[in-house]
């Protein structure tokens, strides 16, 4: 195992390529450095929120998702959690899915970190994406021919927010770590699925919604594992009145927000060469007099995400979905920030969702939840962007994060066979097709039709090329070279299979070394070591709970 000693511009951050590589940056060890200038950061900042200082707006954001994460984590598992108003608290975040063991590890640096500077640890379950699959890639057959088989996990709608995400087959549900660890058998004979699919199971009886069930048999886990976190749907934290409060501001400034943003999301394509319009996050358009929000609507009734639009029509902001032609909502005046939070709130009772994009997530997590936020390397990148928002809208000078990543392969033995290897083979293959002399040497035993051959290859070899006898001279070496083809025929045979072997073996090491195969795929043993030699190895931060 391995880990990265130093931290670079997150548009340079690699995820580890190497099996237990780990990337800690900067290294937890400098961490309370890092506290201390976001601290002076938040003490630097002005301004206000709808009417509301931001540093006000925050302690209240703070309060409201604590007591939610507190009532919400204690659905399901015991905590001796009491954070109080001075806590700092630690975030991170990530869908409720069958993450690889990379993103896991963010959730065990949480909490070691948290532990280690008295914060209190939350884990933002971001319920507002929508789901993109109900099933699992899961590798079977021989080590040596291997392949993957996509099992599935429910029949839900794999297109609705995780939020609305029903489980729809509880046999299927309840069945799959069964049937996962039988199609893996062949090649990890003892994952953890089949443990862990019975918390799976219990949690989808109980919760009735799949992605919580998912994230909630992973938590008792890591509570078994020895942390202690919090969690929270991002959802809830949309319910709360901060919350409201900062989408009433963001929709009441809407045209000065959507400029800032798409001139940000702009500079952000220049700057990496990106050519596609959708990355990292497509423009906030602008249809007749509507502008697109950085928000998505959807009702109970119909679970499917939509762009949210606003205009400001004789003085009252107007919301719909779509794209302007939907029904229409009047909301409020744009400088009334308490109107706009009640009619939020009654939107909400009656089944009208508004939530926000990725950006905007982590700009409310960094801006009003958290002292520190752990990203992986791809958010990290991606809040460049955030980061700049922080200064152009906000004019805030943006707290610094922590970005976790790591590299954990299934434990199936690799098969010493490298792309040099296949290279230099077919480098042999191209020589015995086109200088098969070099194979044949001078030897007694060689038939004189070969030296015939080899000698004439030569006296054209060494005749210089000129125009008059250019096409002549390279026809009589093509001749040769394949005169010469049944003298080297074995070893071209022997070649060839070795390639087509190699190529094979190859192909199924690069299926195998995939490293975005789920966590519940590997064994419980191979995971906690992980964990433990990534948090026993990054600047003297060493969990003593996953002995």
């Amino acid at each position: 195992m391995s880990r990265a000693a130093s931290r670079g511009p997150e548009s340079q951050l690699r995820a580890p390529s190497e099996d237990g590589g780990v990337l800690i940056a900067p290294p937890l060890g400098r961490l309370e450095r890092l506290l201390d200038e976001n601290r002076t950061i938040r003490q630097a900042w002005h301004g206000d929120i709808q009417g509301r200082s931001v540093a006000e707006l925050a302690r209240q954001a703070r309060a409201e998702m604590l007591q939610a994460a507190l009532a919400y984590t204690r659905q399901y598992r015991d905590v001796a959690i009491a954070p109080d108003a001075s806590s700092q608290v630690f975030l991170a975040g990530h869908q409720p899915g069958l993450f690889h063991p990379g993103v896991w590890l963010k959730n065990f640096v949480l909490g070691s970190a948290a532990r280690r500077h008295g914060a209190v640890a939350v884990n933002l379950l971001v319920d507002t994406d929508a789901v993109k699959t109900t099933s699992l890639a899961v590798p079977s057959g021989p080590r040596e021919t291997p392949h993957i088989v996509s099992v599935p996990f429910d029949r839900a709608d794999p297109s609705v927010p995780y939020e609305e995400c029903r489980v729809a087959d509880l046999e299927m549900v309840c069945s799959f770590g069964k049937r996962a660890a039988e199609v893996i058998a062949s090649l990890v004979p003892n994952p953890m699925v089949k443990d862990f699919w019975r918390l799976a199971c219990e949690r989808a009886k109980a919760s009735g919604n799949l992605g919580l069930s998912l994230a909630q048999a992973r938590h008792l886990v890591e509570g078994d594992w020895g942390l202690e976190t919090l969690e929270l749907p991002q959802s809830r934290v949309c319910a709360t009145e901060s919350f409201r409060w900062f989408v009433a501001h963001l929709l009441a400034h809407l045209p000065r927000f959507r400029t800032d943003y798409n001139e940000t999301v702009g500079q952000y394509r220049r700057k990496h060469g990106i050519r596609s319009s959708a990355h990292p996050v497509p423009d906030l358009v602008e249809r007749d007099d509507w502008l697109e929000a950085p928000f998505w609507l959807w009702t109970t009734a119909n679970p499917r995400r939509r762009p949210l639009f606003c205009t400001n029509r004789k003085g009252q902001l107007v919301i719909a979905g779509g794209e302007g032609g939907e029904t229409e909502i009047v909301l409020a005046p744009p400088g009334d920030g308490a109107a706009a939070v009640e009619r939020l709130a009654a939107l909400e009772a009656e089944g009208i969702k508004i939530r926000p994009r990725a950006l905007i997530t982590t700009l409310w997590a960094r801006l009003a939840l958290s002292d520190l936020f752990v990203h992986g390397i791809g958010g990290a990148k991606y809040d460049e962007v955030t980061d700049q928002l922080f200064d152009r809208f906000f004019g805030l000078r943006p707290p610094r994060l922590v970005v976790v990543s790591g590299t954990l392969l299934l434990p199936v033995p690799a098969f010493h066979v490298s792309a040099k290897e296949e290279e230099d083979l077919k480098q042999r293959l191209w020589q015995l097709r086109h200088h098969p002399e070099v194979f044949l040497g001078n030897g007694q035993t060689l038939a004189d039709s070969a030296k015939g051959l080899i000698a004439e290859k030569r006296r054209w070899i060494a005749t210089p090329q000129i125009p008059d006898n250019a096409r002549e001279r390279c026809r009589a070496i093509r001749r040769v070279n394949s005169a010469l083809q049944p003298f080297v025929a074995a070893q071209r045979s022997e070649t060839s299979e070795h390639l087509h072997e190699t190529e094979r073996l190859l192909e199924a090491e690069r299926l195998l070394r995939w490293r975005e195969f789920s966590f519940c795929l590997h064994p419980a043993e191979s995971l906690r070591r992980f964990f433990d030699f990534a948090l026993c190895n990054d600047g003297a931060i060493c969990s003593n709970s996953l002995e």
